[in-house]
């Protein structure tokens, strides 16, 4: 469904008005670079005539552009202008509004002050209802923790190491923003990810909305699992403290990791421990993405094991975490 349809929906749903948008005939009498980033579309809305100024792609302009390019459309256009675009940051919401500049955000926002109308519930929705990162977004928190970050962060750099699409990462953007964990803002055409919170406070902050990246554990019989998988589980925390070595050995793997090894490698699993045995963790993000020396991380393997309710196991825990640099 493309964004004037979703526009038309969302008046609907949200305030029961039935509209429909025509194109603007005279959209030709504007500069050629307005016509290259919007398509231009007449409205009525409750007896007041509006233009659409819809957003071709989903590269986001600033707020100060945006008001620019609405200043130069109101040259060829006497009356109200709608700024559309899929989505657009917290941070240059606030700026739009604060500009007085009406614009929608079909499903999410709508604020049209010529009519008095300000939706923003859902974004409020978001922020109350939302309990767990989803796992992409839990990989960008832990990219930051792992990692001495010495350059802008965007989801074409975040997608190159986290092996996320460009979309999924700017959702994670999103999404962190929402749980005010991070700012995101605008560098040219790029949506830029930072964070003003420490590193500590930024585990402290987010460890509530983090969960465990196991999603699934089985046993197999595999002499070559270490050329395999990941150290995990109590093999990890044996590594990182003083806890000793658990009789099972355990290795992490990605869902899709795992079942490409099963596959090639015609290994059956088991349903529960044997003699021999080695423990599989099958993970919601790739545990290779932040481990060292072949053992998982240390923010990873934390929340994998926090739930255990082994006092040594507790204790291995605080140990390891307090052996953090920060």
């Amino acid at each position: 469904m493309n964004l004037i349809h979703r526009f038309e929906d969302y008046l609907y749903e949200t305030l029961n008005i039935s509209v429909k948008a025509e194109k603007w005939a005279e959209s030709r009498r504007l500069p050629i670079y307005l016509n290259d980033l919007y398509l231009f579309y007449e409205i009525n809305i409750l007896n007041v005539l509006g233009l659409l100024m819809v957003a071709k792609d989903e590269n986001e302009q600033t707020p100060a552009t945006v008001k620019k390019h609405i200043s130069t459309v109101q040259n060829n256009w006497n009356g109200e202008v709608i700024y559309i675009h899929p989505k657009v940051t917290a941070f240059n919401r606030k700026r739009l509004i604060e500009q007085k500049v009406s614009f929608a955000i079909p499903g999410n926002q709508l604020y049209l002050p010529f009519l008095g109308i300000d939706l923003r519930e859902h974004y409020r929705q978001i922020k109350e209802s939302r309990k767990t990162l989803s796992p992409s977004t839990q990989a960008v928190i832990l990219y930051v923790l792992n990692n001495r970050i010495n350059q802008l962060l965007t989801p074409s750099i975040l997608a190159n190491r986290l092996k996320y699409t460009v979309m999924t990462l700017s959702r994670a953007f999103d999404e962190i923003e929402s749980a005010d964990l991070g700012k995101v803002m605008i560098d040219g055409r790029e949506r830029v990810l930072s964070f003003e919170l420490s590193k500590s406070e930024l585990w402290d902050k987010a460890l509530e909305l983090l969960i465990s990246p196991v999603r699934k554990r089985t046993w197999i019989i595999d002499d070559d699992y270490q050329r395999y998988g990941v150290t995990a589980g109590l093999s990890g925390l044996s590594v990182y403290s003083n806890l000793a070595q658990p009789s099972v050995p355990i290795v992490a793997f990605s869902k899709e990791e795992w079942k490409l090894n099963i596959n090639r490698r015609d290994l059956i699993e088991r349903p529960q421990k044997e003699p021999g045995s080695v423990e599989i963790e099958v993970w919601s993000y790739s545990p290779r993405l932040f481990s060292q020396n072949n053992v998982v991380d240390k923010y990873s393997l934390y929340l994998s094991l926090r739930d255990n309710k082994d006092e040594r196991v507790q204790k291995a825990l605080e140990q390891m975490m307090e052996r953090i640099e920060w």
